[in-house]
């Protein structure tokens, strides 16, 4: 038995996985991130993140798990957005990365993610989060949930009371995801949105919104994107999708070096003995 389990591929092997959570609107969908210029990977980094997402309208990993890849976009080859680095410098880090990413441009908390409960895209993206996480644990291995990426907020800025009502939201979704889905009030969030958004400028609550969170709340922390190349008003490059990547994993490793990440959510099959060992639920 022992010689027939040498030679498994690392996929049947019962494994401690760290999972991430990448969710928001078209950067962090990566609209112009053109896969023409994906990044290059002469290490084969890309075969060893377990890869899951969904861009309604767009395309999907079809309810399966893979590795990491472009995605089907508007582009011949698909498009990519900061998961790439994003995840290939968690693994350069130690981590046994899986990645879920659920994002689609031009979204809003207000109308299109809704609160908990809405039947919104948050309660979709819960639905795929709760497929991905029991295809895994199908296989025996132990899920530990690392963070949450949030790059999103300019559709909230669309007007003065859309913006006014943004902090109130996120803080609500943030909540929601921490206290019914990883059992685990200190669960990093990284936030970001674009500062140089002509509505962001217009009505900046959304971003203030972000700060202050950043600022009120135990492991959170905004992210700037300025400075990052833009094919447009607001879209990253490809250069700018892989830099934002690389901030956003500096971010990670801010937050879980503050916190006792050893309370990180393991989301185990059968347990609930305590904070780090408590079963996935959906949250709704």
């Amino acid at each position: 038995m022992l010689f027939v389990l040498a030679f498994l591929p690392p996929i049947l092997r019962a494994e401690d996985i760290d999972l991430f959570v990448l969710a928001g609107q078209s950067n962090m969908q990566g609209w112009q991130g053109n896969a023409e210029h994906y990044p290059v990977d002469p290490n084969g980094i890309d075969k060893r993140i377990r890869f899951y997402w969904a861009t309604p309208q767009y395309s999907s990993s079809d309810g399966k798990w893979t590795f990491m890849q472009p995605q089907g976009g508007i582009f011949p080859k698909g498009h990519f957005g900061p998961e790439v680095t994003f995840g290939r410098l968690l693994v350069n880090d130690g981590y046994n990365t899986a990645v879920l990413k659920y994002s689609l441009g031009s979204t809003g908390l207000a109308y299109t993610w809704k609160a908990p409960g809405q039947n919104g895209m948050y309660d979709q993206m819960l639905a795929e989060l709760k497929k991905a996480v029991t295809l895994l644990q199908k296989q025996g291995h132990k899920v530990t949930l690392k963070a949450l990426v949030w790059i999103q907020g300019e559709s909230d800025a669309e007007s003065k009371e859309l913006a006014d009502e943004y902090g109130s939201r996120l803080k609500l979704l943030i909540d929601h995801f921490r206290t019914k889905v990883a059992k685990d009030n200190r669960l990093p969030i990284i936030l970001g949105v674009d500062e140089q958004h002509t509505w962001i400028k217009a009505f900046p609550k959304v971003l203030e919104a972000q700060q202050q969170i950043a600022r009120d709340e135990p492991a959170v922390i905004f992210t700037s994107m300025v400075g990052l190349e833009k094919a447009d008003e607001t879209h990253l490059t490809p250069k700018g999708l892989e830099e934002h990547g690389a901030r956003l994993f500096a971010a990670y490793k801010v937050l879980a070096t503050k916190c006792d990440h050893s309370n990180s959510a393991r989301i185990t099959p059968g347990r609930s003995s305590n904070t780090s060992k408590r079963p996935f639920k959906d949250g709704t």
